[in-house]
């Protein structure tokens, strides 16, 4: 099996919440076992200095300000005590960088400023114990920086760790947040899809099984006086529901697979095939269309297709059998206008509160920025204008 390619990225080794517990645990009793021995054989006072120095290590990571407080308290003791450095000083850079990397940015100047200062006492202090002769400026600038060097490290590895940590929680924010959002998006694009296929659905099934009924009815009313009508009448029936089965299986093919073959969209060029449909079922249609049609995008072409369809089902459906339907298509200033009037029983029958034709419309037209109108028409029957931005 071939090994990981060279250069591969690898997540940094980082320890978990019980692994930083042992860690700190470990480190402070490795810095107790000298302290242990010299407390009980050497000096029980320095012993217990460098216990009170060091123990509190063990929660630098939840209470580092506290544990600082309490190492820098016992480590400003220690010069009333002895003149000579401990074992356990250690503790104090440690303690530094503890607040430096978990506390915030003014507790870790504090601690340097601190730390700063307890060099140059801790440098007098030792140099003084050396014997009075070494208490030189030379000996204490030197002994100062050489202090004053491990508290500064410390603060800056901590002050490092504290800034990387803090881009890597705001890189982990960004992150989940733009997740959020993407699933926000694809829960927002899966109802305006869900929208678009009930629309679609709608205007299919209504459109075919409107023709569909409205030609059986004729025919079966029309068979016991002329026997000859019912032929048309099948005929048309039965084109328009191969015409609906396709479309049907089309905008299915849609959901079964990405890549299903599809027909092309209707244009406004279709918009003389519907009327024909149209006229074929029965339906008495006056067309006001301009020569040439206007050239306009997919989407306002599909949508001005649609609201005819649809009109023109709902005037099969309520304005009765002799109402007759005007079709018009206007480009008006930055815009295009498609208007289906009827002279038939009106609006009360337009609309039972359970159909979803209208409302269909209204999507379709604001999904453009469009307006829609709809009501009953002057002198009679019932009028759906609409305008729909270019």
């Amino acid at each position: 099996m071939a090994g990981p390619a060279l250069g591969a990225h690898r997540q940094p080794w980082r320890l978990g919440p019980r692994g930083e517990r042992w860690f700190d645990l470990g480190l402070t009793l490795f810095l107790l076992l000298p302290a242990l021995p010299y407390a009980l054989f050497v000096d029980a006072v320095d012993g217990l200095l460098m216990l009170a120095q060091i123990t509190p290590l063990a929660l630098r990571r939840h209470h580092p300000v506290a544990v600082f407080t309490v190492v820098a308290a016992a480590t400003a003791v220690q010069p009333l005590l002895n003149q000579h450095p401990l074992w356990s000083q250690f503790a104090f850079p440690i303690a530094v960088y503890s607040v430096a990397r978990y506390a915030g940015p003014r507790w870790a100047a504090a601690a340097l400023a601190t730390g700063l200062v307890g060099a140059g006492i801790a440098a007098v202090d030792w140099l003084h114990g050396f014997g009075a002769d070494l208490l030189t400026l030379e000996n204490l600038t030197a002994y100062s920086v050489t202090i004053a060097l491990f508290v500064v490290v410390a603060w800056t590895l901590g002050t490092l760790g504290r800034t990387r940590q803090a881009y890597v929680d705001a890189l982990v924010e960004r992150g989940a947040r733009l997740e959020r959002e993407a699933a926000q998006q694809a829960a927002l694009a899966a109802i305006d899809e869900r929208h678009r296929i009930a629309r679609e659905m709608h205007d299919v099934v209504a459109h075919g099984l409107t023709t569909i009924v409205v030609q059986a009815d004729g025919a079966r009313a029309a068979a016991a006086h002329d026997p000859s009508v019912t032929g048309p009448a099948l005929a048309t029936i039965a084109a328009t529901g191969r015409e609906a089965i396709a479309e049907l299986r089309r905008m299915l093919g849609l959901l079964r697979a990405e890549e299903a073959p599809t027909a092309p969209q209707p244009r406004l060029g279709d918009l003389v095939t519907l009327l024909g449909e149209a006229r074929a079922a029965g339906t008495r249609v006056v067309a006001q269309l301009p020569e040439p049609l206007p050239a306009v995008s997919d989407g306002v072409a599909l949508t001005t297709y649609r609201i005819a369809q649809e009109a023109l089902t709902n005037v099969r459906k309520h304005a009765g059998p002799e109402a007759t339907a005007t079709v018009a298509l206007r480009v008006e200033t930055g815009a295009i206008v498609v208007e289906v009037a009827d002279d038939g029983r009106g609006a009360a029958t337009h609309d039972d509160g359970r159909g979803l034709g209208l409302a269909g419309m209204r999507e379709r037209v604001a999904a453009h920025g469009g307006t829609l109108a709809t009501g009953p028409a002057a002198g009679g029957g019932f009028t759906v204008c609409a305008r729909i931005p270019l």
